[in-house]
């Protein structure tokens, strides 16, 4: 592989003039103009937090990378932890400063998905994330469940920031203090999920099994301890390259996903970092929200379960 006669924080770019992938309508010399562009609000996003990313090799299928690679450079900062999934430890790239960002760029990483914790303190997560998934073209309907989410918040006196996810729904991030451990982070994100189900259960679920949703939008609470979210302001490998994009709480009727893609969201930005400005300070949990998620069942154990009974009531 040659380099194009391109390089930036002593990054050198290699075949930049591809496309990024069939279906993007962009060249990775797009993918690297964009996260060159908007460095200095997404670092923020990653810094010292575990990184696990989405890359795109030219003819494959994207394919997620946590274990930094051989090849990686000396200068990428690395942190070896347990990851639950794989049931293995896995060094992770901290993605810290511009060269590496670069360097990820020029491996066509695409999605950045940072853990919810920082190496500091890897048993805290920093944010309850509230994740609006609906059917594929249901952002309107995300939207209204969204909706949902900020009233049960603002019965607790609590608050969150809202961005697009990039592909199809809205994510709600809630900034909380390192008071609760992870399993009462995770209690009461069951919790706001279910309230905001019994506030409007036309549109919103918390059936984790698909065939049960109806059209319904799930409210997906099981963003919690290792899991990761897809950093604000990252890509997404969808066509016309859509950017999760934070929105106003008073704008999100009059936006849709593909309002914002590595073309157009710097344009949008300007010199502002709406992900901050909108941010709350970190929170105290109430203590009857988590008792109240401890009483609710994890999501995927309940769905393993039921799918079990479902298997041998099939067979019967």
């Amino acid at each position: 592989m040659t380099a194009d006669n391109d390089a930036r924080a002593g990054v050198s770019f290699t075949h930049l003039d591809e496309p990024l992938f069939d279906g993007a309508g962009a060249t990775k010399r797009d993918l690297v103009d964009y996260l060159d562009g908007v460095c200095d609000r997404i670092l923020p996003v990653l810094e010292d937090r575990p990184l696990s990313v989405i890359r795109v090799h030219r003819g494959q299928e994207p394919f997620m990378q946590k274990n930094v690679p051989s090849y990686t450079p000396s200068w990428v900062r690395t942190v070896r932890m347990w990851a639950e999934t794989s049931k293995r430890d896995v060094a992770y790239a901290l993605c810290n400063d511009r060269r590496t960002l670069l360097w990820f760029a020029n491996q066509r990483a695409v999605e950045y998905h940072p853990a919810l914790v920082t190496v500091d303190r890897p048993d805290r997560i920093t944010h309850l994330v509230l994740d609006l998934d609906p059917e594929e073209g249901g952002f309107a309907m995300a939207v209204r469940a969204a909706r949902l989410v900020r009233e049960v918040l603002s019965d607790l006196g609590l608050e969150g920031a809202v961005k697009t996810s990039g592909a199809k729904g809205v994510h709600v991030f809630v900034p909380v203090d390192e008071a609760a451990p992870p399993h009462d982070s995770a209690a009461a994100t069951r919790a706001i999920a279910a309230r905001a189900e019994r506030l409007d259960p036309s549109i919103a679920t918390t059936a984790f099994i698909k065939e049960d949703r109806g059209g319904r939008v799930f409210v997906d609470p099981t963003r919690v301890g290792g899991a990761t979210v897809v950093a604000a302001y990252s890509p997404r490998v969808r066509p016309g390259v859509p950017v999760s994009f934070p929105v106003q709480w008073a704008d999100l009727d009059d936006v849709t996903p593909s309002d914002f893609t590595i073309h157009t969201a710097l344009r949008a930005l300007g010199d502002r970092d709406p992900w901050v400005a909108q941010m709350p300070a970190p929170q105290h949990l109430p203590a009857e929200l988590i008792e109240e998620g401890q009483e609710i069942a994890v999501p995927r154990v309940q769905a393993m379960h039921e799918g079990k009974r479902r298997a041998r009531a099939r067979r019967r």
